[in-house]
Parts: structure tokens; C-alpha cells; sequence
């Protein structure tokens, strides 16, 4: 399932400069960036993994199981739990099961407006904050200098949540509540939380670079100051410390808009040359380091 939402969220995140480039032709360099952050959390939001409703009901019988125990209802308890597991029942027989059942999902946007230049100043002013020992303060400025969209999905683990059901059964046939209890209330606090990261300076670079693309032989001027807000845009992103497992590096990648900028000024045979930057840009960004995942037990 992480698989299945990580190339559902970034691929259709990456094609969002290529579909809305051709309707941004007309608009500042600014203009563009303001846009391209805004389509692109529309974007993200229209594509966030669907809950799996079985898994959500299995959860709450299994819930309703434990609260029946606590109030000595054993065969209440059994009912609850064989009505969990047959929730489960269509997803444990299918082809390609997932190993974990969405059951959460939250997006939360975090947008540092400012430049390069301006995490630089902010950096250096944590630094001077905790040599003051304000470290709380430092804390707070510290957490400001993000500039992404996260996507956070709570699953449930389909390797190990139907085997508790079933240990729990077992335990209650056998007569032993407790242990049932003990079983269900582990199952009900383990989860496995995946937090997905999209660096939004990127975004705006991309959807620069391909209007850049569009416009270059019509509007040599424009095409060239949407080129000088990707660099910055990069340079930002760099500063904010977002960093890619490609092989492809900031360096590469200005100079790859700097070879655009000479050629759009000169011969301005540049279509080559931005199809290859915007290729750059895309496997850079796919393959940012933003996938964490971790075993979350509440």
C-alpha cells in the first residue's frame, strides 16, 4: 500500500507542471510559483490513499470485543471477533493483498515563504539563540524553515492484525479472557504510520521550467525570469536542507538552467535542453529522501 500511494501521490504531483503549463503562459514568474504551490496541494489533497472501510469496521469490533470482556460479556466477545475477522475475509483472499490497510490519513502544509537568503539569516539567528540559551525560542524558528506538503497515512498490518484475532479467539475458547484482553488490546495500539514529503520549492521550479519551455520563442524576457525564479526556487530548497538519493545534484541542475539561459539568448534553440532539465527536475524530486516509515504502538 506505501508502494501504491507514494506513485499515486508523486507521479500525479510531478505531472502537474505539465498540465497546467499550458494555461499559465501569461502569468509573472511569481504568479507561476503562487499557482504551481497551489495546484499542487489541490492536487495532493484529490489524491490521498482511500480509507479501507473493512479495516476501519474490523477496528471497531475488535474494540467493542475488549470492552465486552471488560464487562465479562464472553460471548459477546466471540461474536465481535469472528464479525472482525469476516470483515477482513474479501481483502485475505484477494491477489496482491496489501500488507497494510489505510485507516488514517492527514495532510498538513508547511510553507516557508521566504528565500534562500532568508533560512541563511534564520539559521543564523537559532545559532545566536541557543548560544543565549533561548533554546525554546531557537526550537520555534527552527520548525519554521519547512517548506512541504506531508502526507501522514496510519495503517493497519495485515501480516500480524488478523493472527491476533484469531490468538484472541483461541484464548476465549480456552477459557483464558485475560489473555484474550492482552492480545486484542496490543492489536488495537499497533499500527505502522508512513509520512510522505514533497518539497514544495521543487514544485515551483518544475512548473517555472516548463512554462519557461512554452514560451521562450514568443517571449525570450519572460521565459528567462522564469528561469532565474527556478534557480532560486532550487536554491531554497537546498538552503531548507531537502536532499535527493538521485545522482543528479543542485549544481547539475543550475547548471543545466544556466546552459537554457545562454542558449535561449543566443541561437534560442533550447527545446532539447529544457526536456532534459525537466527530466532532471522530475527523477531529482522522485527520488527526494521523504519516505519514513515506522511502527507506531499508542
Amino acid at each position: 500500500m506505501q508502494k501504491i500511494l507514494f506513485s499515486t501521490l508523486v507521479s500525479s504531483l510531478l505531472l502537474t507542471s505539465v498540465a497546467t503549463a499550458d494555461t499559465n503562459k501569461n502569468l509573472s514568474s511569481k504568479e507561476v510559483s503562487t499557482q504551481s504551490t497551489t495546484t499542487a496541494i489541490s492536487d495532493a489533497k484529490s489524491h490521498q490513499v482511500a480509507l479501507v472501510k473493512e479495516a476501519l469496521k474490523s477496528l471497531e469490533l475488535s474494540a467493542k470485543a475488549l470492552e465486552d470482556l471488560n464487562k465479562n460479556k464472553t460471548d459477546e466477545a466471540k461474536k465481535d471477533i469472528e464479525l472482525a475477522l469476516g470483515k477482513l475475509e474479501a481483502i485475505l483472499v484477494a491477489k496482491d493483498t496489501p500488507k497494510l490497510l489505510p485507516i488514517e490519513t492527514q495532510m498538513v502544509i508547511k510553507n516557508f515563504i521566504g528565500t534562500a537568503d532568508d533560512v541563511k539569516k534564520a539559521e543564523a539567528e537559532v545559532k545566536t539563540l541557543l548560544n543565549l540559551n533561548k533554546v525554546q525560542e531557537a526550537g520555534e524558528l527552527l520548525s519554521s524553515l519547512q517548506s512541504e506538503i506531508d502526507v501522514n497515512i496510519v495503517s493497519l498490518p495485515l501480516a500480524s492484525y488478523p493472527d491476533a484475532l484469531k490468538l484472541a479467539s483461541k484464548y476465549l475458547i480456552d477459557g483464558n479472557p485475560e489473555k484474550a484482553k492482552a492480545i486484542l488490546k496490543v492489536a488495537l495500539s499497533t499500527f505502522a504510520q508512513e509520512e510522505q514529503i514533497v518539497p514544495i520549492p521543487l514544485i515551483n521550479s518544475m512548473e517555472l521550467v516548463a512554462i519557461a519551455s512554452k514560451i521562450a520563442k514568443e517571449d525570450k524576457e519572460q521565459a528567462l525570469k522564469h528561469l532565474t525564479m527556478a534557480s532560486d526556487k532550487l536554491n531554497k530548497a537546498e538552503a531548507l536542507g531537502y536532499i535527493s538519493k538521485s545522482t543528479t545534484t543542485y549544481k547539475i541542475l543550475h547548471e543545466m538552467i544556466t546552459n537554457t539561459e545562454k542558449e535561449i539568448k543566443g541561437p534560442n534553440k533550447a527545446e532539447k535542453l529544457f526536456h532534459e532539465l525537466a527530466e532532471k527536475l522530475k527523477e531529482f524530486k522522485a527520488k527526494i529522501l521523504s519516505t519514513k516509515e515506522t511502527n507506531k504502538a499508542e
